[in-house]
């Protein structure tokens, strides 16, 4: 399931819902593994005041979904779960959910951290943070690149 949206979401509540449709379908969760996003402060000498996600509506959901699918094709999950936040947010706010079930601990880890590290450098998202030196585009990272590039 994905979701892109700029409310908060109820880690809690979205587990129960995930594990409520694993029920209903039979599948059997040995293990449900979760991250969650938040946004950094960073440090003192430039500290971000708050952070605006955007996203080309439509175009965002449906890569989303489709990497979503590769994780399904990858390993075997009962279920999975990604919501994504955009507008503006500040410091401790959630951004993002990854939430996996699987029969197994291993998958729900492996697909959790594949779907983390592809989120990161192929969903269409842009970042702008907020500082005391003024606004500023997030450029994408050579260590994302590097996590992602192991899942190829």
């Amino acid at each position: 399931m994905i979701r892109v949206q700029t409310g908060d979401f109820d880690t809690g509540a979205e587990i129960a819902a995930m594990r409520a449709r694993a029920g209903e379908s039979g599948a059997d969760i040995g293990g449900i593994c979760t991250f969650i996003g938040v946004v950094r402060e960073g440090d003192d000498a430039d500290k971000i005041t708050a952070m605006t996600l955007e996203h080309y509506p439509g175009m965002t959901e449906k890569e989303l979904a489709r990497i979503e699918a590769e994780a399904g094709a990858r390993w075997r999950l009962a279920d999975s779960l990604v919501i994504h936040r955009t507008g503006r947010l500040a410091p401790g706010d959630q951004i993002v959910l990854v939430a996996t079930a699987s029969p197994h601990r291993k998958a729900a880890f492996e697909a959790a951290e594949f779907l983390i590290d592809w989120l990161k450098t192929q969903a269409p998202f842009w970042k702008s943070e907020e500082t005391a030196n003024g606004p500023r585009w997030v450029e994408a990272r050579a260590a994302d690149d590097d996590a992602a590039a192991k899942w190829d």
